[in-house]
């Protein structure tokens, strides 16, 4: 057994955020039980072997077990090789008194038992698809990019996810929790049970700023500055977006060059409740100006909370269900939910859906009133479109 104590102090957070306290595993360890005991403020935990990354529950957890053939979610399973290993505290809020602590680290010969798992609630019917105009062989899905589950600070399983998603009326759903993969192996078996398409996500999460990555990267080290994430995504054939840029302390004011500045923002997040507020599409332009492809995203957590799955709703047009292909080529529309209106870009021109009444603004101002439920107005020119209503408020996004 390893034991380390102390008190961090507001001073220790400024001089490093993030700290590695060293623990050994002898040959022949079958398991590892990690047990973290604070009062006051907020200490984020995670772990890393001599080989790197092995996993991340932040402030959900204050004790995680790792094992050759299952761990708690949000860790990696897999061998305990023998040697250095490392328990990170993330000094996230730390109190001018300063936050007593004790870390506890049992290594064993003999595998720790698994919990047994909850089985997957039955699959559930899916409402009705919109007819929504698409050019031959490619179709409008509707999906959420941004949500969480047990494997970060979420409250459901990767197959209650999925299921509450086709409940809601989705056809794809990124599951981004913060910081890890472990999530990424249970994707199939959900999607497949549920019926939806699960996009692998990570939240890239500090305290300066979160990034979504979409796709089958591997995990993307949040210690590193935010140019390696965009490159380690690129790399990798993942994208990264800019998550809710303006959204309390979780705000984007992390530095990234423009030349480096990914074009996917996930302007439309459940902290924009009062669309009438321009800030966010002020951001947008001032990030990169006429080249930003709108996202949307719930950040849905817990069925209590106010955020629901779906609100935005982001939709891309795919071909043959290629929701990671239509995001890479900026086919994507954002509306309030699934059946609320939209406004979609179709080869040459705009098509506004369940508008009428609304009005369609231009990337340079231009403003047209839309008259009709299926309304096709010539796009002239590349940029972000959006409908609003006659109040201002933003209605839909078009990229």
């Amino acid at each position: 057994m390893t034991s380390h104590s102390g008190r961090w102090t507001l001073e220790d957070r400024l001089e490093q955020g993030l700290r590695e306290l060293p623990f050994d595993v002898p040959p022949g360890t079958a398991s590892l039980a990690v047990e973290l005991s604070f009062e006051g403020g907020v200490i984020d935990l995670g772990c890393q072997g001599p080989s790197g990354f092995r996993g991340w529950s932040g402030g959900a957890r204050r004790s995680f077990t790792v094992a050759a053939d299952w761990a708690t979610p949000g860790y990696l399973p897999g061998e305990l090789e023998p040697g250095i290993w490392h328990v990170w505290l993330g000094l996230h809020r730390i109190p001018p008194g300063g936050v007593p602590y004790e870390v506890t680290v049992t290594t064993s010969a003999v595998a720790a038992p698994e919990p047994a798992a909850p089985p997957p609630p039955p699959r559930p019917p899916r409402p009705p698809r919109r007819d929504l105009p698409a050019p031959a062989g490619m179709r409008w899905l509707a999906g959420d990019l941004h949500s969480h589950t047990v494997h970060s600070d979420g409250t459901l399983t990767v197959h209650e996810l999925a299921c509450l998603a086709v409940s809601r009326g989705l056809d794809f759903l990124a599951v981004t929790d913060h910081n890890t993969v472990s999530h990424h192996p249970v994707l199939p078996a959900a999607a497949a049970h549920a019926g939806i398409v699960l996009l692998p996500g990570q939240e890239v999460t500090t305290d300066l700023g979160h990034a979504n990555v979409f796709g089958d990267t591997g995990w993307i080290d949040f210690r590193r500055p935010s140019t390696d994430w965009v490159a380690a995504a690129a790399e990798r054939g993942g994208l990264l977006s800019i998550n809710h840029p303006l959204s309390g302390d979780c705000a984007w004011r992390r530095f990234l060059p423009e030349k480096d500045r990914t074009p996917f923002v996930e302007i439309w997040h459940s902290s924009w409740w009062d669309r009438t507020w321009g800030a966010p599409l002020a951001w947008t332009d001032l990030w990169l100006p006429g080249g930003a492809i709108p996202l949307g995203g719930s950040d849905f957590h817990d069925p209590a909370q106010h955020k629901t799955l779906g609100e935005p709703t982001t939709w891309v047009l795919a071909d043959e269900g290629d929701v990671l292909g239509a995001l890479a080529a900026g086919r994507t529309s954002v509306s309030a939910d699934p059946g609320a209106p939209v406004l979609l870009r179709v080869e040459d021109d705009l098509i506004a859906v369940g508008a009428d009444g609304t009005v369609l603004v231009r990337p340079d101002g231009r403003r047209l009133a839309v008259r009709g439920d299926r309304v096709r107005i010539p796009a002239d020119g590349p940029g972000m479109h959006r409908l609003e209503s006659a109040a201002n408020e933003v209605i839909a996004l078009c990229g």
